[in-house]
């Protein structure tokens, strides 16, 4: 049944496409995260085991969300890691598993790529799509990876 909100089907479309995307985002990092936390060792690592357990617990809940709100607009959310493959911007590392430095820096890199892509999202869904609701539901999700950005920068010199 569509969603009758006051947004037309067309944009209600291009809203979904965005947080298809920022969900797809999510996932990957989400994953990325585990992996760290998985697999960090060294001098550092209860400190670092505890920083990305409490970055894949945020990113878990915020993938609840937002496939909360895809499906609150109306559409089927995707829930396989084909379909988010094929949607996500965060590139993956198979059988690499870097240093601790190399965990922050690119967990970091990979939180400012979906900043980056969250303004653009913002962007259109305000502009664009003329959904005020979704675009201040991904400006917290933004301040969130914000913050998490901060707290990894911290550790690179």
């Amino acid at each position: 049944m569509n969603a009758n909100i006051g947004i037309s089907q067309k944009n209600l479309k291009g809203v979904n496409d965005v947080l298809t995307a920022v969900l797809s985002d999510t996932v990957l990092l989400y994953m990325k995260a585990r992996k760290f936390h998985w697999n960090v060792s060294g001098n550092s690592f209860m400190e670092l085991h505890k920083l990305f357990e409490k970055h894949y617990e945020e990113l878990d809940e915020a993938m609840d969300l937002i496939a909360e709100r895809i499906s609150k607009l109306g559409f089927i959310v995707p829930a396989t890691l084909n379909e988010f493959l094929q949607m996500t911007s965060i590139k993956e590392t198979p059988g690499k598993n870097p240093d601790q430095a190399g965990m922050i820096k690119e967990l970091l890199k990979d939180h400012e790529s979906v900043i980056v892509g969250l303004r653009k999202g913002i962007d259109d869904c305000e502009d664009k799509f003329k959904d005020k609701g979704t675009a201040d539901f991904l400006t917290g999700l933004m301040q969130q990876h914000e913050t998490l950005a901060w707290t990894l920068r911290r550790y690179v010199k």
